[in-house]
């Protein structure tokens, strides 16, 4: 049997006495300490002088950071597979993915009838075990609808609910010799797991053939297989005296024909001796690692990456999957994949890409975009998911995820500079530059991602006071279309650094951002609920407090339809830039007075807690259609439009986002965001396919209008263009889209047709 090149996997198998349940643990944390993988404990429920094998691998769990853990293994007969199931789950979940599940059929049936389970014979424990592994994968599997049913020989589920889903691919190692468990083993499990030594009737060799051959004959790659080996009766002694009680440069000896001839990748030493454990993670392990090291790399051995053939089935057509360059094998999700439910979505809408690469780095990014590009496919580019356009996954073609290239840098603290990776989330920016007093304005929640607000606009809580977050932006790294790495910035591509801020997603993937943070610490927070009825005269109050506050003063309002014979209601959002109480008092009071109160709360809190990070799984499960628009005022026109579309009842939310203040300061010119005079970005939002009812409202107040924030907006009628690129900043994006992207790779962020007829391949102002 070859090396199949799964990454090695050293451990412990350590006692689960109840004479010294300390020492137990601390068995397992000196296990950690060697730099060892794993700790595992026998599952002998019907041993009095044995903890709970499942209590105890919660508790090193938790006395642990790293160390995986895992019964050696769990003696089904008297764990239930569906509670054994979501026990796993569990563990893993609090675990941070630290879990694995060894099963075997019971090999004591006197025992296991005393305390009360069913006393089987061989051929019925393989049987139940087969049932207990399509249960457990079963309440596992949350992507499949409905309950899971089962109805077999030794267990009955008429229908029990699924999840919770562990946090990561749990390893199923069966322990097997003979052939019947063996062939379980290549039919079903991802490992197996026997105690080397014990390997007799049928020996390595042949047992390994027996689970190659059921593996094949299932549709497998016995690839999919790890082999891991229990090493009984160990011992460092000067001498040799046998199979793994030599010293530890003979233990490597050993070892290395295991892996290279035997496909054994894991092994796992029984011993309740800390110095054992000790020599066996300082000395042999390192050693073993070189050396296999080694010998895969003259062999041109890599690390296994093998899909099953069920994952196979689901790839979708008009893709050659063979073709993704190797160095993407690892960082490529395919719709049959545990983790695509992960990764295919965003918050607010769902996606069915035939393929995800989850970037590290911008050579990644290169491949990917390459590969593609070579496919034929469409390209979709997301940062952190969040995507209220939709435009940041798609249904098939390639999904260049960047929430993996999540980095936050302070370059240098006295002036404000950091540099910050696209996948990175605002909540997680905030709280990274909050010990050095910076912030930096981004929205109004930390969920959200770096890449596609950095490259959009950024109307946040501290707009008024300093700006868009475009504002700030110094320089960004990018890839362009043609697979180039590129640096853009006021002195090097000075037009393509123009073009990103504000139309970034038309010119390449943004791989990294430096922008200047500035000062802040506290913030003054108030929320203020109005009875908000007599609209239009509410909201002409609201925009005239705005526009006369103070700089420190930014405002979001949320304008909510009436519910159940209640009044329209306005949640006003005020943020103080500062923590001078008297002033945030003075500045904030007057908004009290814009309507009838219903409630109101102020706080004075350090601004990384008001966008403090937060991580939802996306799924799809807000998905809108969404209206944007800008206004210069909020004028008594403007007002009354509004209020026949907030009591239409076909919208659910009209929001308003202050602008002003800082945010005129900067020249129309400077950047491809050119909305420098409007007070208000504005959003109208609806249920998905109600549009078209929404249109018909809102084209009484797009006349009044002047501007749109296209991340705000679902429309992509290439009319509205204009409205977020009003001339002549969309002539001079067309020409540039020419230069940099003339077919159109990045089409999907309110795609921008090239100028046909622009000079493609010339030199831009700054070279290239």
């Amino acid at each position: 049997m070859p090396d199949y090149g799964h990454e090695l996997l050293l451990g412990t198998f350590i006692t689960p006495t109840a004479h010294d349940p300390a020492g137990v643990v601390r068995l397992a944390q000196l296990t950690e300490a060697a730099n060892l993988d794993l700790a595992t404990f026998q599952d002998h429920p019907y041993n009095p002088d044995h903890l709970d094998t499942n209590t105890l691998l919660t508790w090193v769990a938790a006395k642990t950071e790293r160390l995986r853990v895992s019964a050696n293994v769990s003696n089904l007969p008297l764990r239930p597979p569906a509670v054994l199931a979501r026990a796993a789950a569990s563990l893993d979940l609090l675990s941070g993915g630290r879990f694995e599940l060894a099963l075997g059929a019971g090999g004591y049936p006197r025992p296991i009838r005393a305390m009360g389970g069913p006393e089987l014979t061989p051929g019925q424990g393989v049987e139940a075990l087969e049932e207990a592994i399509g249960i457990i994968r079963g309440i596992w599997d949350t992507t499949e609808p409905g309950p899971l049913h089962h109805e077999g020989t030794h267990y009955s589920l008429p229908s029990v609910k699924r999840g919770p889903r562990p946090a990561h691919d749990i390893g199923l190692w069966l322990g097997a010799y003979k052939p019947r468990m063996l062939r379980l083993t290549g039919r079903r499990a991802d490992g197996w797991l026997p105690t080397i030594p014990f390997l007799e009737k049928p020996g390595m060799a042949e047992a390994n053939e027996i689970i190659d051959e059921a593996a094949l004959a299932a549709g497998r790659d016995p690839r999919e297989i790890r082999r891991l080996g229990n090493l009984a009766g160990v011992g460092f002694h000067d001498n040799n005296r046998g199979p793994f009680r030599g010293p530890p440069e003979q233990w490597v000896d050993e070892l290395l024909p295991l892996v290279l001839e035997h496909g054994f990748s894991a092994f796992i030493v029984a011993t309740d001796d800390p110095r054992i454990i000790r020599v066996f993670g300082e000395e042999v392990a390192p050693a073993l690692r070189e050396a296999v090291a080694a010998e895969r790399d003259s062999a041109g051995v890599r690390e296994a990456l093998v899909r099953p053939a069920a994952v196979l089935g689901k790839r979708q057509s008009g893709l050659d999957y063979d073709a993704l360059p190797e160095a993407l094998a690892a960082k490529a999700v395919e719709p049959g994949d545990r983790s695509y439910d992960d990764v295919r979505h965003t918050y607010f809408y769902t996606g069915s890409p035939a393929l995800v690469v989850r970037a590290e780095t911008a050579d990644d990014v290169v491949l990917a975009l390459d590969y593609a590009r070579r496919q034929h496919a469409p390209v979709a580019v997301r940062s952190g998911g969040h995507g209220l356009s939709g435009r940041s996954t798609l249904d098939g073609g390639v999904l260049i995820d960047l929430s993996r290239m999540n980095s936050v840098e302070v370059l240098d603290a006295g002036t404000g500079r950091i540099r910050i990776g696209p996948g990175a989330r605002w909540g997680e920016v905030a709280r990274e530059l909050a010990p050095y007093g910076l912030a930096m304005s981004s929205g109004d929640y930390g969920d959200v991602g770096v890449g596609g607000l950095a490259t959009a606009g950024g109307i946040g809580y501290l707009a008024r006071k300093f700006g868009l977050t475009i504002d700030h932006i110094t320089a960004v790294e990018l890839v362009v279309a043609d697979g180039r790495k590129i640096r853009a910035d006021a002195e090097h591509h000075p037009d393509l650094f123009w073009a990103v801020r504000g139309a970034g997603g038309n010119f390449g993937v943004v791989t990294a951002f430096e922008l200047e943070a500035y000062r802040v610490g506290d913030v003054a927070h108030a929320t203020v609920l109005v009875d908000a009825t007599d609209t239009a005269d509410f909201l002409v109050e609201y925009g005239r407090l705005v526009e006369e506050a103070p700089r420190e003063v930014s405002s979001f309002l949320n304008l909510l339809p009436a519910r159940r014979g209640g009044p329209v209601t306005a949640q006003i959002t005020l943020v103080y830039a500062g923590d001078d109480t008297d002033a945030a008092q003075r500045a904030l009071s007057p908004f009290l007075g814009a309507g009838p109160v219903l409630g109101q709360r102020a706080e004075l809190l350090p601004y990384h807690e008001l966008i403090a990070p937060a991580h939802n799984r996306h799924r799809g499960q807000s998905r809108m259609e969404t209206r944007s628009g800008m206004l210069e005022h909020v004028t008594p026109e403007a007002a009354e439009a509004i209020e026949e579309i907030i009591k239409s009842g076909d919208v659910f939310v009209f929001q308003f986002r202050s602008m002003g203040g800082a945010v005129h300061d900067i020249p129309a010119d400077r950047m491809a965001w050119s909305h420098r005079t409007q007070q208000f970005s504005v959003v109208a939002g609806t249920a998905t396919g109600l549009g078209d009812r929404l249109d018909s409202r809102w084209g009484k107040l797009y006349p009044l209008l002047n501007g749109m924030y296209l991340s705000f907006e679902t429309d992509t009628d290439p009319a509205r263009l204009l409205d977020a690129f009003p001339e002549p900043v969309l002539g001079r994006l067309r020409r540039l889209k020419a230069e940099w992207d003339p077919d159109q790779v990045f089409d999907r962020n309110f795609s921008i047709p090239p100028e046909r007829g622009a000079l493609v391949g010339t030199e831009v102002s700054g070279g290239r």
